[in-house]
């Protein structure tokens, strides 16, 4: 399966390699797209529970979906993971 979810505090291409760096660590998960502009990380998956799992990578690493809490502590967390992916 394939989806796209809208995600907060991505600001750069720091923040997407980062995201799409988290991504392919995971099992089942093949990132298609990041795009910065929108806000969007494109994706495929094959169960409910990879899903989940991808939701909980991105909310862990700063980028909580669009609509969920996105704390200050949220917010730090994004600026490292962006600081990491300009600097790998």
């Amino acid at each position: 399966m394939e989806t796209t979810l809208y995600v907060q505090n991505l600001k750069c291409g720091g923040c997407a390699k980062t995201i799409t760096s988290k991504l392919n660590e995971l099992e089942n998960i093949s990132v298609q797209t990041i795009e910065v502009a929108e806000s969007a990380v494109t994706f495929s998956y094959q169960t409910e529970d990879d899903l989940i799992t991808v939701k909980n990578t991105l909310k862990n690493n700063g980028y909580p979906e669009m609509g969920d809490e996105n704390s200050l502590g949220t917010k730090a967390k994004s600026f490292v993971s962006c600081a990491v992916g300009k600097l790998s």
